[in-house]
């Protein structure tokens, strides 16, 4: 990308993807982006679980009736857990984490797509099953990753919703 308004136009939730395993490096750069974000009094209340194992993305794709499908084909996924005793900010840390983890995706030439799972208590159950995150965490999302096997058009700049924003009074 050239910068980073190209980067913001560039990503799009994916929610196909081709059977090419995601390169661990390109996990770790991901994650490494996820642990610079910023977080209420720097108390970093995230944790992440990495999956690359299939058979455990594919158990946690019926967690919720509609809009986990794309963890069938996904060939990694990120859980993002959060722990909510640190501090009252902990979603938004969490949901800052996270989109650290989708642009640095799209950076890397891979799909992503946030799968919300906080607040439904049997996505958050079975996602906690598959993965042993303790009870004192809430799982927030899960992102699912992978190599694209579909294209979505960027952005178009002129079709942005401007009216959404207001300067000095709304």
């Amino acid at each position: 990308m050239e910068n980073f308004l190209e980067l913001c136009r560039h990503r799009r939730s994916i929610r196909r993807y081709t059977t090419q395993p995601v390169e661990r490096e390109k996990i770790d750069y991901m994650l490494r982006c996820a642990l610079m974000s910023p977080s209420g009094k720097r108390l970093n209340p995230w944790e992440f679980v990495v999956l690359a194992d299939i058979a455990k993305i594919r158990a946690m794709a019926p967690c919720k009736e509609y809009g986990a499908g794309m963890l069938e084909t996904a060939t990694a996924a990120i859980v993002v857990a959060v722990d909510a005793s640190k501090t009252d900010t902990w979603q938004a840390d969490g949901a800052i984490a996270a989109e650290h983890l989708l642009l640095a995706a799209a950076e890397q030439g891979l799909g992503a797509c946030w799968c919300h799972i906080y607040g439904r208590e049997e996505a958050e159950n079975l996602v906690r099953e598959i993965t042993g995150i303790p009870a004192n965490l809430n799982v927030l999302c899960v992102i699912s990753l992978g190599y694209k096997d579909e294209e979505r058009k960027d952005y178009d700049l002129d079709k942005l919703l401007y009216n959404k924003i207001h300067n000095e009074t709304f």
